[in-house]
């Protein structure tokens, strides 16, 4: 039977979790403070963009929806024209419209319309010249993300219709697989950010093989992703960087190629993701705050993040905080979301619904990760997975603090076990705390390594409390 006072060997030595004092079924409890108190105000302070009537349908621009015409310039001609007059609407109609890089500017909503496609080229150079992008938590020149906006206010994509990145037809997946060239660029920029080269000379794009993001903004406020289908990004899918005041509502996220994460907020600050389905290859949503000693020269927090009523399909975690977290993570909150839907089944079965990285490169700090009325089951592993030793293999001596990670109101079927908690002999693991849980069909028992302050409350596991 799975115990909350497991203990896990490591290195040769028995690493102890330790209970706060005063927990337990038959003691009386004092309550800590209720995090959840903050997501009024949070949501308060989250407003998605408005924008003026006026409408510019593409095909005015020249745009052809037969799939095949390049429809790069039309879009550039039409977000420009909207962005001259004051704002409004681009409007995608239906057909399959063919295009490289979509560049958002300040005060532009494009609308893919019910029936519309817009079809990313599987051509890199269509996503050339290179622009100011941060990737995989390292700020550097490459590749300009299929959908991009740097700087910008009010922008906006939103509709019934399908964002199409083809990324299947196109060379991402041979740049990755089977020890690709990806590699190798991917180990540069790393040295480069570990070095702190001068990001203007960390330029990447034609002759390498670092894969673009799907939708990425860069330093922009006041954002809505909405209602949209996304099909077969390169790579992450939705990437906020360094951005205040998003909303991510109501979007179907479909992706089979590696690393295709669904949401990645990063180092960004109130942002509101909800009613969204992610059936992904990798994590649904991850919060991010940059990597290693480019994201703590950065040093930017992901902060104030509430996530609601989504569905997590996904082959690592549902919600997920790192591994790139290196400029901190604070006050992320996520209710109501269903594991593993029979409503929209995915490709693979969710490793770990709740899943936080971190490690001695990284550093940085994690406070504050609140979930609650998860429901769903066939967990892959198990349901919290919180791991300080991520990547052991890269050698760091940064400090590092992972503290106040609380599950409330959870009822999940199906898991190898409720607990992996792993913290270090060196940076223990601070108050993690489960309430009112219920887990059935849990087929292992917990492990526990350095974790200071483990509270459970009301946790019944198989039937029985904890």
């Amino acid at each position: 039977m799975p115990s909350r006072r497991s203990l896990l060997k490591a290195g040769g030595s028995l690493a102890a979790a330790t209970l706060l004092p005063g927990t337990g079924p038959a003691a009386a409890e004092s309550r800590p403070p209720d995090p959840w108190r903050k997501v009024p105000d949070i949501l308060r302070k989250i407003r998605p963009p408005r924008f003026p009537s006026r409408k510019w349908d593409i095909t005015a621009f020249g745009a052809v929806g037969d799939g095949t015409t390049d429809c790069t310039a039309a879009f550039a001609a039409a977000i420009g024209e909207c962005h001259r007059r004051g704002g409004g609407r681009v409007v995608v109609p239906p057909g399959r419209f063919l295009t490289g890089a979509v560049h958002l500017l300040s005060n532009v909503e494009l609308h893919v319309s019910e029936g519309a496609v817009m079809a990313f080229s599987t051509d890199p150079n269509a996503y050339l010249p290179v622009v100011l992008t941060r990737w995989e938590g390292t700020e550097c020149r490459n590749y300009s993300p299929f959908i991009y906006a740097h700087g910008q206010r009010n922008i906006a994509v939103t509709g019934r219709g399908t964002l199409d990145g083809q990324a299947r037809q196109g060379p991402w997946e041979s740049w990755y697989a089977n020890g690709g060239p990806q590699g190798g660029d991917q180990r540069a920029l790393r040295k480069m950010g570990d070095d702190g080269v001068p990001v203007e000379e960390r330029v990447f794009g034609a002759g390498h093989y670092l894969r673009p993001a799907m939708v990425q903004f860069v330093k922009c406020q006041n954002i809505l992703v909405g209602d949209i289908t996304i099909l077969e990004p390169p790579m992450w899918t939705v990437n906020p960087v360094l951005c205040t005041n998003v909303t991510v509502r109501g979007i179907t996220v479909v992706s089979t190629l590696y690393n295709t994460d669904g949401c990645d907020p990063e180092a960004s600050s109130y942002v509101h993701i909800h009613h969204c389905r992610f059936n992904t290859n990798d994590d649904c949503v991850a919060v991010k705050s940059g990597r290693d000693a480019d994201g703590r020269r950065v040093g930017v927090p992901s902060e104030n993040i509430v996530v609601q009523d989504c569905q997590f399909s996904g082959r690592w975690g549902g919600i997920t905080v790192g591994s790139e977290m290196s400029g901190g993570v604070r006050n992320v909150f996520a209710e109501r979301c269903v594991i593993n839907s029979p409503d929209f089944p995915g490709n693979y079965p969710v490793k770990y619904p709740v899943y936080i990285k971190a490690g001695k490169k990284r550093g940085g700090f994690i406070e504050g990760v609140y979930t609650r009325d998860f429901t769903g089951g066939n967990v892959d592993r198990e349901v919290m997975f919180v791991n300080m030793d991520y990547a052991s293999n890269e050698q760091g001596t940064e400090p590092v603090s992972v503290r106040d990670i609380r599950m409330e109101r959870t009822r999940l079927d199906g898991a190898d076990a409720v607990l992996n908690l792993v913290g270090l002999e060196t940076d223990h693991l601070v108050g993690v705390r489960l309430e009112k849980c219920a887990f059935t069909n849990v087929t292992g028992p917990d492990t526990i390594a350095y974790t200071d302050g483990l509270s459970l409350r009301k946790v019944f596991v198989n039937g029985v409390e904890q």
